[in-house]
């Protein structure tokens, strides 16, 4: 397993693993669903909305990886790198860093 100093040192990494414009796509949406299922929960004052917003966020980024990607989520081996990976790619799509 390949280690990393810092999440700077992480994310082109990071991004590597996530090169196929569809993974990204998912990546994407899997996003927006936990927002909005974070939205949700905060609204209905439900937290069982919590593990649907888990199921999204995950489900959609690991279509991703095994379907197009052909690799295994980082998630698995960098947990809390991968996390912070997702928002921080998330983010640079927003703002156009990096192309949907």
């Amino acid at each position: 397993m390949r280690r990393f100093a810092s999440f700077r040192e992480f994310y082109p990494f990071y991004l590597s693993e996530h090169a196929h414009p569809v993974s990204r796509r998912l990546h994407f949406v899997g996003s927006c669903g936990v927002l909005v299922l974070l939205g949700v929960t905060a609204w209905q004052r439900d937290p069982w909305w919590l593990l649907g917003a888990l199921a999204c966020g995950y489900g959609f980024a690991w279509v991703g990886h095994f379907a197009f990607e052909k690799n295994r989520p980082a998630t698995f081996r960098h947990p809390v790198y991968s996390f912070l990976g997702d928002w921080v790619m998330f983010k640079d799509i927003l703002v156009g860093r990096i192309r949907l």
